[in-house]
């Protein structure tokens, strides 16, 4: 097996730090592994997107470091037991309420602005 990279080194490292940095605060660090878990997957070739995940990385632990960090948490839209999610039906079918969004029937859209730009 050979030697880690020095960028899988600096991610090992930034992934250590975050959990020091997150141990007294709530949901820190099942936010931190739960990111880290996400983007596991990542090609090792895709040195780019690594590499902005770890700036973004060194930037949260910036803020978790500083005094004014209480909580970790993520915006997410709860959903209830019962709520499906929009267009749940069959593809191709309107939706069973009357009150949802309708996309108008082609060429029954809106007037296109002129292409003279009046």
């Amino acid at each position: 097996m050979s030697r880690p990279s020095r960028l899988q080194r600096q991610v090992l490292s930034l992934y250590r730090e975050l959990l020091r940095a997150g141990r007294g605060k709530p949901g820190a660090e099942a936010r931190v592994r739960a990111e880290f878990r996400q983007h596991a997957c990542l090609p090792r070739s895709d040195v780019l997107r690594i590499e902005y995940l770890y700036r973004r990385g060194r930037r949260q632990l910036q803020l978790l470091r500083s005094g004014h960090a209480t909580a970790l948490g993520a915006f997410v839209r709860p959903r209830g037991p019962t709520e499906e999610p929009r267009g749940a039906g069959a593809p191709g079918t309107p939706p069973e309420d009357g009150d949802g969004p309708r996309s108008p029937p082609d060429g029954m859209g809106s007037p296109e602005t002129p292409r003279d730009g009046r």
